[in-house]
């Protein structure tokens, strides 16, 4: 961990700017903002040979370094921002999973003096409005319909930094609750659904802007039946998540959603918990126990994957070089557009003068070399 650095250039690197990548090129850091000049007696670090992109913003997150989100204390939570800003996400989102409604209440209450302070970007409540038939690793039991008094108690609790709400949005009082939701200025995520092609039309109508880790969780595209997932590709309206660590999605379907939707509206996420970061072994993802191995997350009892332990570094180094998806696209996709999502665009999300010093460093290969969050290295490069 190094100092600030009061006025540094960032010079001789591939890097990419919303209008395109430009040949050793640089960035100017003044204290924590990106400037549009550099004063006399700036610093120069010499980057020739890698690539610098903008912070990676996660919209979709429950944990990491061993910490949970959903229901670890304060400290929990600041190791898992931790953990994962050493991977390149300098702007995360706190995810929760389903549970009591008081309980959630009070995790929100936690989670949004944490967002106060910029700790974390704001909170997802990811259950407890799902349906069962898609339910993952959310509890059974603890599964509620979508009953908008129920919705508003979650985002009061949030306190102003409710960002995001999945919803089973075919459940009894889904429709109006997606409509409270618009109405109040949070983003309602169709997921963990058993919606019908036209009850999804129905919910995005309503207001729904995101689908929730898109093809996971939801009924296949069928010829008769397109379902959730054609609704949500063909929409211009909507944003889709995307899981790329290669358990969740084949390339394929990758590639399917990329070339449908578009760059302008995938966010790559990673729905993480606890194990991102932290290794194989045996972890709780809310009441549920979870096996990790090989890297893949599963429910002890009935094997459903529980979430991943991806970090974004990886998605991002996967979908340029296994993908093969222009780095330019794979740059919207994991910074831009979740930090448009979010109402973050004016200070994240790109290197544009003004906005904050969050940028990430990587080599020839796409492997992370650096990390830069206001202004601070929290992994510094090599010989810098």
């Amino acid at each position: 961990m190094a100092g600030r650095a009061d006025s540094t250039v960032l010079a001789g690197a591939r890097v990419v700017l919303p209008t395109g990548t430009v040949e050793n090129g640089r960035v100017i850091v003044e204290g924590t903002r990106i400037a549009g000049s550099a004063p006399d007696g700036a610093r120069t670090v010499d980057l020739s040979g890698h690539w610098v992109v903008p912070g990676f913003v996660d919209i979709h997150n429950h944990g990491g370094g061993g910490a949970s989100f959903a229901t670890g204390t304060a400290d929990d939570v600041l190791t898992g921002v931790r953990a994962h800003r050493e991977h390149g996400t300098t702007t995360v989102v706190a995810s929760t999973v389903t549970g009591e409604t008081d309980f959630l209440a009070r995790q929100a209450g936690m989670l949004s003096e944490l967002a106060e302070q910029g700790e974390i970007a704001g909170v997802h409540f990811e259950g407890p409005f799902i349906s069962p038939c898609r339910k993952g690793a959310h509890s059974e039991g603890l599964l509620r319909h979508p009953d908008p008094a129920e919705v508003r108690k979650l985002i009061d609790a949030a306190r102003g930094t409710a960002k995001m709400v999945t919803l089973a949005t075919e459940l009894p009082g889904g429709i109006d609750s997606v409509r409270l939701l618009a109405e109040h200025g949070v983003i309602a995520a169709v997921g963990h659904t058993d919606a019908t092609y036209e009850q999804t039309v129905e919910a995005i109508d309503a207001g729904a802007t995101v689908a929730t880790h898109l093809f996971n969780a939801m009924p296949a595209i069928g010829h008769r039946a397109p379902g959730p997932i054609a609704a949500l590709l063909e929409d211009e309206r909507v944003t889709v998540e995307l899981i790329n660590d290669g358990t969740h999605l084949h390339p394929a379907a990758l590639e399917l959603a990329f070339h449908h939707a578009g760059a302008g509206r995938v966010a790559l996420i990673t729905d993480a918990m606890d194990a991102a970061g932290a290794g194989d072994g045996h972890y709780q993802l809310g009441p549920l126990a979870v096996e990790v191995k090989d890297g893949v997350a599963r429910l002890v009892e009935g094997g459903s994957i529980a979430g991943s332990t991806l970090t974004l570094d990886t998605a991002f180094r996967r979908a340029v070089t296994i993908d093969e998806l222009p780095v330019e696209d794979v740059v919207r996709s994991i910074s831009a557009n979740p930090a448009r999502l979010l109402g973050m665009y004016d200070r994240v999300g790109s290197l544009e003068p003004g906005k904050d010093a969050d940028l990430v460093v990587l080599d020839a290969g796409f492997a992370l070399r650096g990390v830069m969050r206001r202004g601070e290295w929290i992994v510094r490069p090599a010989g810098v």
